[in-house]
């Protein structure tokens, strides 16, 4: 059953950044998928809220106080080089495949069907257990959430599974750098790639100046990971900058094949959180200028202005512009506080690894509300594919990711806990 559900959710295109539309703020897809979610929760026999037209939650148990579980239901574009239908629900190799199994359909997923265990188990919950649905997590100001803290119960704690196992108990900042230069001097007549500023450019295309036609590609890869993909954008100005263009010579000598802003000057690092990430996501001609989006990953002690500053020095001496498009702060919590321990306690318990919480680069709604770790889906050892083609979950990780969050909600919402 938890399969036929997943599937049913995988097989609404809920892509991100969709037009608005009369009482659908996130487009009819996002709209369907909530739709669909609320229902099948209903059929679980909990009770739902639809939250204005933004997003909505499931809940079960009683008592005063409310544990959160926030997932989410939009994904991003499902890209190029896929083996699998997208949007199929394909299994094959005890794996399913499409886009949002593991982020965050997938876990959202699992979250439902452990609540729904706990339930059948019959165990007391003196704790009430509420799995919200957000619906604009991979783009924008995450004003589901916003909509949500306006009018709704604030929980708690809680996890967000859209993460890795263990237990998150940080999250870098995440920066989004809008760099533009004017077209004419830029060296291009036309230029497009990548689809998201949070992924790796998988398809760039340009012609330059002089008429000459470029285009490559790339693999796609999650912006906090940018070494598992390959940058179609930085391959294309590789080509562009071996012809004199502008634009392209100042992306090799500040941006390059490095993933860490060294070339920028931005390699930032602390002991906290690791170093930083610099990942190129997106490039396009708007309104008389080559307008590229870059994600970058900060550490947990910096902040956008030690980047943003010696970004815009670095380019202002070529008439280049650098600003500020979106700043997400980091999360930081107590590794050993109460949450987290039961957390890895129920990932302990059923897996047997000692493998300790730790700190990534991801941006997860965590962010959202205080006291929320990110938790699973996602098991060591295990390649991470979420806004890669072929996104895929094995149905074992699955099943065990249910079993650990159905352990998780007792510890820490059932009576005793």
């Amino acid at each position: 059953m938890m399969i036929e559900a997943l599937k049913q959710l995988v097989a609404i295109p809920s892509v991100t950044g969709a037009p608005a539309e009369p009482g659908m703020p996130y487009g009819k897809n996002v709209h369907d998928t909530l739709e669909k979610a609320l229902e099948l929760c209903g059929e679980l026999g909990f009770r739902t809220k639809k939250v204005g037209e933004f997003l909505g939650y499931a809940e079960i148990g009683q008592g005063e106080e409310l544990m959160g579980i926030l997932a989410h239901l939009d994904v991003v574009p499902p890209g190029n080089g896929w083996d699998h239908d997208p949007f199929g629900g394909e299994i094959a190799d005890g794996k399913i495949y499409g886009r949002g199994v593991v982020d965050d359909k997938g876990p959202a997923v699992a979250a439902m069907y452990a609540m729904k265990e706990v339930l059948d188990a019959g165990k007391p919950l003196n704790k009430r257990v509420r799995l919200i649905f957000g619906c604009q997590e991979e783009e924008g100001d995450w004003d589901d959430m916003e909509y949500y803290k306006a009018h709704e119960e604030i929980p708690s704690f809680g996890f967000t599974p859209d993460a890795d196992f263990p237990a998150t108990y940080g999250e870098k900042g995440i920066l989004v750098v809008v760099v533009s230069m004017d077209a004419m001097a830029s060296g291009f007549w036309e230029i497009t790639g990548g689809k998201a500023a949070n992924m790796v450019a998988d398809h760039a295309k340009a012609v330059l100046s002089d008429g000459t036609i470029l285009e490559e590609h790339g693999k796609s890869a999650h912006g906090s990971m940018p070494e598992e993909g390959e940058n179609a954008i930085t391959k294309l100005m590789e080509q562009a900058a071996e012809k004199d263009c502008p634009f392209a010579n100042f992306y090799m000598d500040k941006i390059g094949w490095s993933l860490d802003g060294s070339k920028f000057g931005v390699d930032l690092c602390d002991e906290a959180s690791g170093g930083l990430t610099f990942s190129v996501g997106k490039i396009d001609m708007e309104d008389g200028k080559v307008v590229m989006k870059v994600d970058i990953r900060c550490p947990v002690t910096y902040g956008p202005e030690d980047i943003l500053q010696p970004m815009r020095t670095a380019a202002a001496k070529q008439g280049l512009t650098v600003d500020m498009e979106m700043w997400k702060k980091p999360v930081y919590m107590d590794a050993h506080g109460p949450v987290i321990e039961k957390l890895m306690e129920a990932y302990r318990e059923v897996t047997g690894d000692d493998t300790p919480a730790a700190v990534m680069g991801g941006g997860t709604y965590a962010r959202a509300m205080d006291n929320v770790v990110a938790f699973g889906p996602v098991f060591p050892g295990r390649e991470c594919t979420e806004h890669k083609p072929n996104e895929c979950i094995h149905l074992e990780d699955l099943e065990k990711a249910k079993n650990i969050y159905k352990l998780a909600i007792e510890k820490l919402a059932c009576e005793g806990a």
